[in-house]
């Protein structure tokens, strides 16, 4: 299993949001580069950057901090956050090694094709967020009425295999994971990356028991709860 230890950005700096809320933020650097290299001289083999900003205003906002983040280190990065165009998955493309696309697979299913078609499944991720128990778009901010079922057999159905998957109820309150909502992606044919409410290293030993393929890490490590080491080494 992937430890990626997340990065996520609002105006340059690195914080993390609570249950997915925009008012309920900590900033923790005005650095993320110099966090980034850090990451990476501690062993992760990948990391999960997300643009808050462009999440919640539609559009990448801080592309020019994540391509700096991307050129400072020599593991792969994989980008989320306002992605709704084809032009933006093309730039981002140019330093990341995949980009995650999240809103559009539930409003504009048609872009999401096109993109997988011009671009190929394998740099595509699909980021799944729940709030409430629904799945939920716009950075979090509006739920929709799409079942489970309903978006595993449309995203299924588009040649997409990785997704990743936030329980917003869990997501920076450091209450452990949403597991059995991982294993309902995981037994659907999907390799899954569990996001929200990773903390401990028994978390992660559960996840790596239950099959599942990734697991991102945010508030636990900047807290210094676990060390991504012992992450890493949990996820073996």
């Amino acid at each position: 299993m992937i430890v990626y230890p997340a990065i996520d950005l609002i105006n340059r700096k690195a914080v993390r949001l609570e249950q997915g809320n925009y008012d309920k933020k900590t900033e923790y650097s005005d650095n993320p580069i110099e966090i980034a290299q850090k990451f990476e001289s501690e062993g992760a083999e990948y990391i999960h950057i997300v643009d808050l900003d462009g999440a919640k205003t539609k559009r990448p906002v801080n592309m020019d901090v994540i391509k700096d983040i991307a050129k400072s280190i020599n593991i792969p990065v994989q980008v989320g956050g306002g992605i709704r165009t084809l032009r933006s998955v093309e730039e981002l493309l140019e330093y990341a090694k995949r980009v995650i696309i999240g809103t559009i697979a539930v409003t504009e299913p048609e872009v999401l094709e096109q993109m997988v078609k011009k671009i190929g499944s394998d740099k595509i991720v699909v980021s799944v967020d729940y709030k409430n128990g629904s799945p939920a778009i716009n950075g979090w901010l509006e739920e929709v009425k799409l079942t489970t079922e309903a978006l595993q057999v449309r995203l299924s159905g588009l040649g997409i295999r990785t997704v990743i998957v936030t329980d917003t109820d869990k997501d920076g309150i450091l209450s452990g994971p949403n597991i059995k909502l991982m294993k309902q992606w995981k037994q659907a044919g999907f390799d899954t990356i569990c996001a929200g409410g990773v903390t401990t290293v028994n978390d992660i030993a559960e996840l790596a028991a239950a099959n599942i393929d990734g697991a991102i890490i945010g508030k636990a490590l900047y807290e210094d709860r676990i060390t991504l080491k012992e992450a890493i080494d949990a996820g073996e």
